[in-house]
């Protein structure tokens, strides 16, 4: 059974996604602020967090950013800012996906499987090595000379997409069905914040990338 936890002020909206959760066999956590988030994922870490930006003492970026910095698990921000800014800022903060209020409840639900399987992908005995680093895609494990390098759920599921097609291009829209899905295939702009922050963490030289390959206006291409 997989916990969730859920943070938001709205107490009606709280417990509509504690009972539709719930009936789905998820154990559900829920907070009505930020620092009351922090403090129960602290002591009862959740496997997935479903956060609001507009809490009443923290913005919700500041708690995204609070889990990211000790925690590798999906983070869905949940939020009635709707700009491509609000967005940009809560993915680059470590959210791996962005739903925008009113939401379908079946829609939410999809994303949340979705990005549980992210997390825990079926087993695959494909092991990868480039000169800089490894990518065990069994393990969910990318090394470098100094170590383990750690990656978010999603930064992990875009970087296997890449590895499985070694050296072919691959489309912005199929990058986007693969990882957040069909709905999302023309919201390129989580693509280009994933990739930045996913250069910074494996390549040499985030500046002037040599495995992860900007195709401009069409997609990624990883070159081993």
């Amino acid at each position: 059974m997989s916990r969730i936890l859920v943070v938001d002020d709205d107490q009606q909206l709280l417990r509509a996604l504690r009972i539709n959760l719930t009936a789905r066999h998820y154990e559900v956590l829920t907070a009505a602020d930020g620092t009351t988030a922090l403090t129960i994922a602290a002591r009862t870490p959740p496997d997935l967090a479903i956060i609001d930006l507009g809490l009443p003492d923290l913005d919700g970026v500041t708690v995204v950013e609070g889990l990211r910095g000790w925690t590798n698990i999906p983070i869905i921000v949940l939020s009635a800012r709707d700009t491509e800014t609000a967005k940009v800022d809560a993915l680059d903060a470590g959210a791996d996906d962005y739903v925008t209020k009113p939401f379908g409840m079946d829609e939410l639900l999809a994303r949340v499987r979705a990005a549980l399987r992210r997390a825990h992908p079926t087993p695959d005995a494909a092991t990868i090595t480039t000169a800089a680093f490894t990518i065990d895609l069994a393990a969910k494990r990318l090394t470098t000379a100094a170590g383990e390098v750690r990656l978010t759920p999603t930064e992990w599921h875009l970087l296997e997409v890449l590895a499985r097609h070694p050296d072919k291009l691959v489309a912005h829209r199929q990058l986007l069905r693969e990882v957040w899905g069909p709905a999302y295939e023309t919201e390129t702009n989580y693509l280009r914040v994933h990739l930045a922050n996913l250069r910074r963490k494996i390549e040499p030289d985030p500046a002037r990338p040599r495995y992860l390959i900007t195709e401009p206006g069409i997609g990624y291409r990883f070159v081993p």
